[in-house]
């Protein structure tokens, strides 16, 4: 029975086959597998993963593209390909959870905010920090509904790579 199984598995995926001898249906079969199966990791694993993207979230998502590619078009086991996108995944699960539950870790693989603006007065050293031109920090600025750096009490460039922004408090009379 098992062996059975085996041998079906084997000839409808073309696992032992040489890539070059994969067949249309087999790459096609494979690949539906793989995205079933990379989703499944990827949605159990880390829910920030498919929200705004730290370089923690997006080294995981050029990798497991990279990894799982493999594993459609032969260049690697199949099983074992699998295996190692899951672990990928687990690791990155790990790695968030010990950086939630710990001070140091979370800075160190996410980053940190850089200041920008403080009191309306750019501030030149986190700019070259962000490597981020006035121009650059201007158009974010725009795109947030802000004319200029008067208007704004705090900005920030983000783990994430966007600009946020702490507009002063407006007094009530």
């Amino acid at each position: 029975m098992i062996d059975t199984i085996a041998d079906w598995f084997r000839s409808t995926f073309g696992v032992g086959v040489d890539a070059e001898n994969v067949g249309v249906l087999q790459m096609a079969l494979r690949t539906l597998v793989v995205y079933i199966f990379t989703l499944i990791i990827v949605r159990l694993g880390s829910k920030r993963f498919l929200g705004k993207h730290s370089s923690f979230d997006v080294i995981v998502g050029i990798m497991m593209g990279s990894v799982m590619s493999r594993a459609i078009n032969s260049q690697a086991p199949f099983v074992p390909t699998l295996a190692a996108g899951a672990m990928m995944i687990a690791l990155h699960w790990l790695l968030g959870w010990i950086a939630v539950h710990t001070d140091w870790l979370g800075p160190l693989i996410k980053g940190e905010p850089v200041l920008l603006i403080r009191d309306g007065q750019l501030q030149r050293e986190g700019m070259h920090k962000a490597l981020l031109t006035t121009q650059d920090l201007m158009e974010a600025l725009r795109l947030q509904g802000y004319a200029d750096p008067d208007s704004v009490h705090l900005a920030y460039l983000e783990r994430d790579g966007t600009v946020s922004v702490v507009p002063y408090r407006k007094t009530h009379p």
